[in-house]
């Protein structure tokens, strides 16, 4: 940042930026720009070999569920005979119809 007195007695301030991001940015893509040229024109070579997936052999019969040892708690499940006191629900009808 910079100062300047004018004459008239005002003061003006210069701010200057840096160019830093842009001059990265150029500078990447000129590099991109080579290495695309250096590619096209046969100078560099990505030899690329065709691959395969390996040979696996897959057997399963149908319907089986695999085995599987669990240990978990036991859940007894029963029925038992008990008496149970149930309130006698009427309508009081104040003669209103």
């Amino acid at each position: 940042m910079a100062e300047y007195r004018n004459a008239d007695g005002t003061t003006t301030v210069v701010e200057r930026r840096s160019n830093g991001g842009r001059t990265i940015g150029i500078i990447v893509v000129l590099a991109l720009v080579v290495v695309g040229l250096l590619f096209a024109t046969g100078f560099w070579s990505a030899d690329v070999k065709g691959g395969a997936l390996p040979d696996v052999k897959v057997s399963a019969k149908g319907g089986d569920l695999p085995d599987v040892d669990l240990k978990s708690k036991e859940v007894v499940v029963g029925t038992k005979k008990t008496t149970v006191d149930v309130p006698t629900v009427g309508v009081k009808d104040d003669d209103k119809k």
